[in-house]
């Protein structure tokens, strides 16, 4: 039976009232706040401001007039960097009251969150590195009458849109890289998970960040962040999120030809052969499927088993998965944290009465979990999965694991890639060449060799297919906020095609 962590009552919590930032200034709103209930506690956290319409194209204005006149775009990058250093010293000096928010109204394990804070603080001081590499090009080979140089300039007004399954984690993933080339910004946090951007805010003022360069708005998709990706006055939209709502982004940035940065969704697989480390898969099989509980688009929710050991795999990982410990976020020893919503709940218990109408086995877990406060969910792993499943096929965004088998290199790799997404992928192997295989043949932005779900700042991250466009960190990643500009400069006397020589007519 799974170890369960009875969450404890937030007796102490006093609801946070939040305002969001515009143009330098902490504003309230002017209708009813949005207000946050623990998906653990089932007890209101935080007040968000309802943003409207007129609020969003207020921070826009904000954030281009900070771009075509303001300090930002026209400091050296010694500069910017210097200023993102410090924002990321005081990210970690203020870590403790970020994570604690993370976890209260995402519900997402402290533990985790403290990781997620003290990742975020690399990728900062790693966007302050890259703002001090960007450069463009010279091409002297041109011939004697022509040098050509090419400019890197920053692209503008960016809309960024967080989701809320990683609040801290995935606008850093962001933010910083846009501020490193020079850009200005509005962001939208979820509006189920604000608190955290609201106080990343209060850190870039404290930073040295110029009034207008980032503007926070909070509030819902149809109200925000359908005037952000649509505003004439915004040069380009990153936005991480469902691939529906990735579709509607791309749709609204089309009617400006915006640039656009989308990461999605995922159904990512973990392909095992007979001859891997099957101690090692098998933390790494639970980690990837019930890390966040599940609702992360890097999940291993397909585990892609050699029918040879396909039963003995099963039994092992549901064997683990008694002991992950779901529940109370606040306790340090929580694995597996609340769901987000009573819907999103309701959204994956439909998943799993549709996989077990289709002819799927529930192998481990299955069922919601009552706690009396808060909404959770069993470690789940399904059997007998079919390709053809929606289970199979679609992002169920919890902690549901479903199993597939295979026989043939060539039939593992058809199942893997059968399907829209193509994020992430693992295979276990201790054959290398097997590995390569594998890697270059699964359609996927990141496969993982005999691990899963490892990441670094330097390490580029996006998917194929319908999981996404664009890439996010790595070296490259301050080059995607800016424009490349050519200057073609001639040297002397320059020849006119059209006009006769002087010299021809005598």
């Amino acid at each position: 039976m799974t170890v369960l962590v009875t969450p404890k009552a937030l007796a102490d919590h006093k609801a946070r009232d939040f305002k969001m930032l515009i143009d330098g200034k902490w504003e309230a709103g002017a209708s009813q706040p949005i207000e946050r209930i623990a998906p653990s506690h089932g007890i209101v956290v935080s007040r968000f401001p309802t943003g409207t319409k007129e609020d969003t194209v207020r921070a826009i204005a904000a954030a281009r007039k900070a771009f075509d006149r303001g300090p930002w775009p026209r400091m050296t990058a010694s500069e910017r960097s210097a200023i993102l250093l410090k924002a990321a010293d005081l990210i970690a000096a203020r870590s403790e009251e970020l994570a604690y928010l993370d976890a209260i109204e995402a519900g997402k394990p402290i533990s985790q969150v403290r990781g997620e804070i003290a990742g975020s603080v690399d990728i900062w001081r790693y966007a302050a590195a890259l703002a001090r590499d960007l450069h463009g090009e010279s091409y002297n080979t041109l011939g004697d009458g022509t040098l050509g140089v090419v400019l890197r300039e920053a692209i503008g007004v960016v809309s960024i849109i967080t989701p809320w399954n990683f609040p801290f984690l995935i606008v850093g993933q962001k933010l910083p890289f846009a501020l490193a080339a020079g850009c200005t910004t509005i962001v939208k946090p979820s509006e189920l998970t604000s608190g955290s951007t609201l106080v990343l805010g209060e850190i870039l003022q404290e930073a040295g960040v110029p009034d207008g360069v980032v503007n926070i708005v909070t509030g819902t998709g149809p109200e925000v962040g359908a005037i952000m990706t649509s505003h004439p006055q915004v040069d380009m939209v990153s936005f991480t999120g469902s691939t529906g709502v990735g579709k509607l982004t791309m749709t609204n940035a089309a009617q400006t030809l915006k640039k656009v940065s989308l990461e999605l969704g995922g159904k990512n697989p973990q392909i095992v052969f007979p001859d891997a480390d099957l101690d090692a898969f098998i933390d790494a099989a639970v980690f990837g499927a019930y890390f966040n509980a599940g609702e992360c688009c890097n999940a291993g929710s397909r585990l892609i088993l050699h029918k040879s050991i396909a039963s003995d795999v099963v039994k092992r990982v549901a064997e683990l998965a008694k002991d992950v410990k779901v529940g109370d976020p606040l306790d340090p020893s929580t694995q597996v944290g609340a769901i987000i919503t009573p819907q999103h709940l309701e959204k994956i218990n439909g998943y799993l009465a549709g996989a077990k109408e289709s002819g799927a086995k529930v192998a481990h877990g299955g069922q919601a979990l009552d706690f009396g406060m808060g909404q959770f969910m069993a470690p789940t792993i399904l059997e007998a999965v079919t390709p053809n499943m929606a289970v199979a096929r679609e992002e169920v965004f919890g902690p549901v694991l479903s199993v597939l088998t295979f026989e043939t290199t060539a039939e593992a790799i058809e199942i893997a890639n059968s399907i829209d997404y193509g994020l992430s992928a693992g295979v276990w192997s201790r054959n290398f060449d097997t590995c390569l295989t594998i890697g270059r043949k699964v359609r996927a932005g990141t496969v993982w060799m005999n691990t899963f779900m490892d990441g670094a700042s330097e390490l580029p991250f996006g998917g194929y297919k319908q999981s996404g466009l664009g890439r996010e960190l790595g070296r490259h990643a301050v080059e995607d906020y800016t424009e490349t500009k050519t200057l073609n400069m001639h040297i002397g006397a320059r020849t006119n095609w059209w006009m006769p020589q002087k010299d021809k007519l005598a």
